[in-house]
């Protein structure tokens, strides 16, 4: 129980910026707790979407400028991680072009032009993207896709190994029947949020496997920042598409 509730709190406090304290003789490098972490990932992108979406609730007379708002701060709640990760992807795809090594650029602590330009671009994107689906009355759609962008990165686990010490750790901590057990019940929960779940959640898989597979083929390896800036990828094409058909 223990491992499980340091789980929770890790998770929340590594993939938002919510308010977590630990004790120093927790051990989050425990193999059970790093499992548990990656189980909570999708309820985390569950409370978020629901703060996102309560906030837009009570200011939507302000109609765009309420949108964008909570847009901004949806991004906010997860502390732009995933969007860091799109300028160290970005940037080390483009030095690979000039004979650079793309490890080392990720590693460096500083940024390039062409990452942030690509970020903002990203940034431009989703931003308009959550506005469209909460200006229309998408709310659920929209925690919707939080939810299958999660369970996308999950499953990229299975898939690639890893060049970096800390997702190659939680490939090893990851129970394979817990992941089955997660993806029952947010079949479940998705489900209550909109009729077509499980058809966003099949696309979101296929979306997170081919953007995995182009990103860690052009910088020649998969990593965290691989991860982030996919799920970055799936959650701006998923808002389009429901954009566009429903």
């Amino acid at each position: 129980m223990r491992n499980f509730y340091l789980g929770l709190k890790f998770s929340f406090s590594y993939f938002s910026i919510l308010p977590i304290s630990f004790r120093s003789s927790d051990d989050l490098s425990n193999e059970k707790v790093l499992n548990y972490m990656l189980m909570f990932f999708p309820f985390v992108g569950l409370l978020l979407g629901l703060l996102t979406t309560s906030l837009y609730s009570s200011i939507s007379h302000l109609g765009w400028y309420g949108a964008i708002i909570s847009a901004i701060v949806y991004m906010i709640l997860y502390g732009f991680i995933h969007t860091e990760a799109i300028v160290d992807v970005f940037d080390a795809m483009y030095a690979s072009h000039s004979g650079k090594d793309a490890y080392e650029i990720i590693k460096e602590p500083t940024v390039g032009a062409i990452g942030v330009l690509y970020a903002t671009v990203f940034v431009i994107m989703k931003i308009a993207g959550v506005v469209f689906l909460l200006t229309h009355n998408m709310l659920m759609e929209f925690i919707a896709i939080l939810l299958v962008s999660r369970l996308s990165l999950l499953t990229l686990f299975i898939i690639h190994d890893f060049k970096s010490s800390f997702p190659s750790k939680l490939k090893e901590a990851l129970d394979y029947g817990d992941l089955i057990v997660l993806f029952i019940i947010f079949l479940g929960i998705g489900s209550f949020f909109t009729l077509y779940f499980f058809v966003l959640l099949i696309v979101g898989l296929y979306l997170g496997f081919l953007l995995s597979l182009f990103l860690g083929y052009k910088i020649g390896f998969v990593n965290g920042d691989v991860l982030g800036a996919t799920l970055e990828g799936v959650e701006i094409i998923l808002f389009f598409v429901v954009a566009l058909f429903v």
